[in-house]
């Protein structure tokens, strides 16, 4: 009787190293290491954890479990642990559920009509219409911009078109809901439930920035929802290749998709968003070009006009508008003013940039800033080194070369010199 355990063993991990074999190891890892391994009568029996599981290893990894097993005179068969089941393994979901600790909800009515669109935001605004709509080929659609240029109101857009199940969350949610999960060892109840959607939405990718755990169990995440067909949304404040405290596995996956940026608001679409507040075109139309191009900035100016104009019973003329407004209407804008800006818009911070930090990010960026303020004032190369970190005029004129060098072969590189040089011009 040993020896047929043994020899039953002996072939357990047998075929557990030939299907290791045919997998990637994040995928063995993930859903095939934690099933319990069976032989009876020429069937392999494969018991997983809960019908999720069960039902996702047979949709995607049945072909290569069935020609494994195939391979030494088996068929396969996966079932679910049931509860009558004496043993019991870490993490065992039929004994355990999870609960969000904000239960997920719709927060706003978006549609798309109130996300206000110029020519540079076209295609963005189409990938999202065309996401919302249904399944597409290009998942993950990776959507970046600086803070205030709309990307979290186009998320908002896309759940609240789409008809499919949605499982929304912030990149800080993620991480305090996998921390939890992994504190509760309710782990696999919160692999479910992210996967049991058609479309999943995570806003602020950064956030997961230098954890490590976490980034490593979100990977996995995309990639089984990308095997699946389901449809991946992401958002950040840079391009995945600008996204510090990532791995380069890591900015590859997210930018195996669609990569789409969302240009800060123009002077005619702050325009449009300040008349849609019942502001009068007048008023909009002047004030427009002296506020920053954050869409945050202009929606608080907006309720601000709309709620004194409600408050004290009076037309908000330019006067009025210009006294009220004082704190936020743009002056004149210095080179130091506009390296912070920069850097705001750029995802970088400004100590950074101004320091000695050599990394990839913090060049391109500095360089970038050279760049435009050589384009959009008439400072000298030496001042432009000043206001950056006091670099010489050497380095300015390499940064201004290696720009030029880019800018041919990096359309979108291009395209957010373009946007920076009509900011501050």
């Amino acid at each position: 009787m040993q020896v047929v355990a043994t020899m039953k063993t002996t072939n357990l991990d047998q075929i557990k190293e030939a299907i290791a074999a045919k997998m990637d190891s994040a995928s063995f890892t993930s859903w095939i290491a934690p099933l319990q391994f069976d032989i009876c009568d020429k069937e392999l029996i494969l018991t997983a954890q809960n019908q999720f599981s069960a039902d996702f290893i047979g949709s995607v990894h049945k072909n290569v479990l069935s020609e494994v097993a195939a391979q030494f005179g088996l068929v396969v068969s996966i079932c679910v642990r049931g509860a009558s089941v004496a043993s019991t393994v870490a993490n065992d979901n039929n004994v355990q559920l999870y609960t969000p600790a904000v239960a997920p909800k719709k927060e706003t009515t978006d549609g798309f009509d109130t996300f206000v669109c110029c020519d540079e935001n076209a295609f963005v605004l189409s990938a999202c219409k065309k996401l919302a709509a249904g399944s597409v080929s290009f998942s993950p659609l990776f959507i970046y911009g600086a803070a205030g240029c709309g990307k979290s109101l186009l998320v908002n857009c896309i759940e609240n078109a789409t008809t499919a199940r949605v499982v929304k969350m912030s990149g800080g949610q993620f991480v305090s809901e996998f921390t939890r999960s992994l504190h509760d060892r309710t782990v696999f109840a919160f692999k479910d439930f992210c996967r049991n959607c058609d479309t999943f939405i995570l806003d602020d990718v950064q956030a997961l920035a230098g954890k490590r755990a976490t980034c490593e169990e979100f990977a996995q995440l995309i990639m089984d929802l990308r095997a699946a067909g389901k449809n991946i949304v992401l958002t950040a404040n840079v391009a995945p290749s600008n996204l510090n405290g990532f791995d380069r596995r890591m900015q590859s996956l997210f930018a195996s998709g669609l990569v789409a940026d969302v240009a800060a608001p123009t002077t005619n679409v702050k325009r449009v968003i300040l008349m849609r507040s019942g502001i009068s075109a007048d008023v909009a139309d002047t004030i427009s070009s002296r506020i920053a191009g954050d869409g945050h900035l202009v929606s608080g100016v907006a309720m601000k006009i709309k709620t004194y104009a409600e408050l004290m019973g009076q037309t908000v003329t330019m006067d009025v508008a210009q006294h009220l407004l004082a704190d936020t209407l743009q002056k004149s804008k210095t080179p130091i003013a506009m390296v912070k800006s920069m850097c705001e818009k750029l995802g970088v911070a400004y100590d950074a940039v101004c320091g000695k930090g050599r990394c990839r990010a913090v060049v391109l960026a500095r360089q970038m800033m050279m760049s435009v303020l050589k384009e959009a004032t008439n400072m000298s190369l030496t001042e432009i080194g000043r206001v950056c970190g006091d670099r010489d005029h050497a380095t300015v004129v390499y940064a201004i070369a290696q720009i030029e060098k880019l800018k041919k072969s990096d359309l979108v590189l291009s395209a957010q010199i373009n946007q920076l040089v009509a900011d501050f011009k």
